[in-house]
C-alpha cells in the first residue's frame, strides 16, 4: 500500500481560477499555482481496473474470462480490483468471480425510471448487487454526446443511492499539444462533481484517461501523466480541502499494458489503473493486477 498525506497546501492559493493556469510540455508552470506534496499520514490502497466495453461476444466467453481473471487476484495483496463489464454480463461476471473483485456498470442513466428506452437506472443495478460505475469515460463524452451537466448528474444519482463513481477526465490530442491538460481536466472535475460534499468524496475515484492514448497503444510517460495527477490532486484540494485531495484515488487509463504499469504504479500520485483492451487478456490484466514495485515508497 502506498502511504500519501497533503503536506501544507500554500496560503497562496488563488482559487479556482488558477486550474486554468497555462502549462509548458503540460506540467504546472512554475509559480501558476501551488504544488500539493504529501507525507505519511494517508493511505491510498491500489485499484486495479478493468473496462471491458463492448466484450465480449457471448456470456460463455464472458465467464470463462472472468473466471481466468479472478485466478490472478491474491486475496493476500493489499490491492483492490474491479470489472466494469456490459450490463447483460453483470450476473454472469459476478457468479464467475465470487468474492475476488467488484463488478461494476460501465454506465448508469441519470433518471430513476420512465421512458428510457435502453437505460439501466442506479437502483436497477443497486438491486443485482452493483456499487459501482464508470461516468463520463471519453467515449460516452465523444460517441455519445454526454456532456458535464449530464456526467454530474449520473454521479449525483449514484451518490443519492449510497453507490461508488469512477468519474473519468482527460484531454484530446490537440488539447494536450496545446498545455490545455490541466485546464480541461479542471473543467470536467468541477463540473463533474458539483454539489457534492467532502463526505461523499469518499465514495468518488477519478481517473485520468488522456483521450489521445486511448486504445491508440500510445501511452503517457509516466512522468506526463504524473505531473497531471499532481495538478488534479491539487485542484481536489481547491475544491474540498488538502484531506480530501490526500484520500482520493486517482487512476491512469490509456493503453496500460504489462509492460507499462510498474513504472505507472511507482508514481506518488498515480494510485491505480484503468484498462481497456489488455483486461481482455487473462494473462495480461492478470500481470497488470500483480503490478510490481519498482522502488519503495519513502
Amino acid at each position: 500500500m502506498k502511504t500519501f498525506s497533503s503536506a501544507l497546501f500554500l496560503a497562496t492559493c488563488v482559487g479556482p481560477a488558477a486550474s486554468f493556469a497555462p502549462l509548458v510540455g503540460n506540467a504546472p508552470v512554475a509559480g501558476s499555482r501551488p504544488a500539493f506534496s504529501s507525507t505519511s499520514l494517508f493511505e491510498r490502497k491500489p485499484f486495479i481496473t478493468g473496462n471491458w466495453k463492448l466484450n465480449p461476444t457471448t456470456r460463455d466467453e464472458c465467464s470463462d474470462l472472468a473466471a481466468a481473471i479472478a485466478k490472478s487476484v491474491d486475496a493476500s495483496k493489499d490491492v483492490d480490483v474491479a470489472l466494469f463489464v456490459p450490463s447483460v454480463f453483470i450476473k454472469a461476471t459476478q457468479d464467475a468471480v465470487g468474492d475476488k473483485l467488484s463488478v461494476g456498470a460501465e454506465t448508469v442513466c441519470a433518471q430513476l425510471k420512465g421512458a428510457f428506452t435502453g437505460e439501466v437506472s442506479a437502483p436497477q443495478l443497486k438491486s443485482v448487487g452493483v456499487e459501482w460505475a464508470l461516468a463520463g469515460h471519453s467515449e460516452r463524452r465523444t460517441v455519445f454526446h454526454e456532456v458535464d451537466s449530464y456526467i454530474q448528474s449520473q454521479v449525483r444519482r449514484l451518490m443519492d443511492e449510497n453507490m461508488s463513481v469512477v468519474i473519468c477526465i482527460g484531454e484530446t490530442l490537440s488539447e494536450y499539444e496545446k498545455g490545455l491538460a490541466s485546464a480541461v481536466c479542471s473543467t470536467q472535475l468541477r463540473k463533474g462533481l458539483s454539489g457534492l460534499t467532502a463526505e461523499e468524496m469518499g465514495r468518488v475515484v477519478v481517473a485520468y484517461e488522456p483521450v489521445w492514448a486511448i486504445g491508440t497503444g500510445k501511452v503517457a510517460t509516466p512522468e506526463t501523466a504524473q505531473s497531471v495527477h499532481e495538478s488534479v490532486r491539487s485542484i481536489l484540494s481547491d475544491m474540498y480541502g488538502e484531506s480530501v485531495a490526500a484520500e482520493t484515488r486517482i487512476l491512469y487509463g490509456g493503453s496500460v499494458t504489462p509492460e507499462s504499469v510498474d513504472e505507472l504504479m511507482d508514481q506518488p500520485d498515480i494510485d491505480g489503473v484503468l484498462v481497456g483492451g489488455a483486461s481482455l487478456d487473462a494473462e495480461k490484466f492478470g500481470r497488470i493486477i500483480n503490478f510490481q514495485p519498482m522502488k519503495v515508497a519513502a
